[in-house]
């Protein structure tokens, strides 16, 4: 399997290509939560992404155990999933 090509977005390295799962924010943020005290490692530690924008969204990247980039995310407004800052 190639290694990811990080792209910056919003002041981070972003791995590409990535699979991405979208959770309500609560589910986020238990996951992150059980994910902390797991230990694990985050590409990009869970964080709030535009805050305040158009497209604001919380965020976190791993790799799963096979080398593969995850992204899980969560919008407080779910009309907000497909708009551009």
């Amino acid at each position: 399997m190639p290694a990811p090509v990080w792209r910056p977005v919003d002041y981070h390295d972003v791995p590409v290509p990535h699979f991405g799962l979208l959770l309500s924010v609560d589910d986020f943020a238990r996951l992150a939560d059980r994910l902390r005290a797991a230990g694990t490692d985050f590409v990009i530690e869970p964080y709030l992404r535009f805050a305040g924008q158009p497209g604001e969204q919380w965020t976190m990247f791993l790799l799963d155990p096979a080398g593969n980039a995850l992204e899980f995310k969560a919008f407080a407004d779910d009309q907000q999933v497909f708009a551009t800052t």
